[in-house]
């Protein structure tokens, strides 16, 4: 019996171009597929396939999901066939390119050489968690970062919230080197490659400041997590619903004057999550969108302050 399944659609190249690296509608699966795309017939430029790994056979569910990422292929009929099992996402990710996002440069152990004399290259080994750099989402929030820094805010204690492969964490590390950082994800094999991740780019792990702590927690409710705030920065690259869902918690975990980077949403959700945050006292410091992905950057209100003004008596 086979370990993998591999489901195959035809697609455009536009809609091929779209499925590179990570895609946030499939962090909702338990097990999301690993998609690779590829020139179906070089003499039809516009002719891609899609070919999507499984762990286990998919559903109608995974298929109907498969088809909405490629809609040309609506109506076709996928082709579903056992494979070899194989590390679908390591084969994946080992031709991918690097990418710069400001001062970032995010590659992979495979483009080592090219990293040399870049500013701050990160590296980000081709694995089993979300957060490769090669999405909308998560080069927005590299680009957050980098501007609230130039900015010249103050960042002393960071969280980075459903971290995937600890890119935003070590970015974070990089602009403010004597902050207190955490990073948490749901998943336990997120925070091994984090922690994995962490040691390909010398970044230490701990408590103390300019170290990072990684802790397998769902959302904010974690005695560690809680124990470290009030923070003053958050990063939470997630989905819309969840970030509406933890509105509430992040906006209580911020301090006074505290911001949250918000990215993982699409355009036409963004007023929706925008909302959700206002009704914390929080409001919008900056929006910025990268395709279809906005990154939002919101700043927690000052607490109300109550003043007593006297009136003169006019004589």
């Amino acid at each position: 019996m086979a370990d993998s399944w591999k489901v195959t659609l035809p697609c455009t190249r536009a809609e091929a171009e779209t499925l590179a690296g990570d895609l946030p509608a499939l962090a909702t699966l338990d097990s999301p597929p690993v998609l690779m795309t590829s020139e179906a017939d070089a003499d039809r430029p516009d002719h891609w396939r899609l070919d999507a790994y499984f762990e286990a056979r998919p559903t109608e569910g995974d298929l109907t999901l498969l088809r909405q990422l490629v809609p040309s292929a609506a109506e076709a009929d996928p082709l579903v066939e056992p494979v070899a099992d194989e590390d679908w996402v390591t084969v994946s990710q080992q031709g991918m390119q690097p990418i710069r996002a400001g001062r970032f440069f995010v590659h992979t152990p495979e483009h080592r050489d090219q990293a040399a004399g870049e500013r701050a290259p990160l590296e980000i080994g081709a694995g089993r968690a979300f957060g490769t750099g090669h999405h909308e989402t998560t080069t927005g929030c590299l680009l957050a970062l980098e501007r609230l820094r130039a900015s010249g805010a103050s960042v002393a204690n960071v969280l980075d919230l459903g971290t995937g492969s600890g890119l935003l964490a070590f970015a974070a590390l990089n602009l403010w080197r004597s902050a207190r950082a955490a990073a948490s994800d749901i998943d336990p094999i997120a925070i091994e490659v984090a922690a994995e991740n962490a040691a390909a780019n010398g970044i230490p792990l701990g408590r103390a400041r300019g170290r990072l702590e990684l802790v397998v927690a769902t959302g904010l409710d974690h005695p560690r997590l809680k124990a470290r705030a009030p923070y003053d920065l958050i990063i939470a690259n997630i989905l819309a619903g969840p970030l509406i869902e933890l509105a509430p918690s992040i906006a209580a975990a911020l301090e006074p004057g505290g911001r949250v980077i918000l990215a993982g949403l699409l355009d036409h959700q963004a007023d929706k999550v925008a909302a959700a945050y206002r009704r914390e006292r929080m409001m919008v410091e900056a929006s910025r969108t990268r395709g279809d992905w906005p990154t939002l950057v919101m700043r927690k209100r000052a607490p109300r302050t109550w003043q007593t003004f006297s009136r003169k008596s006019k004589g």
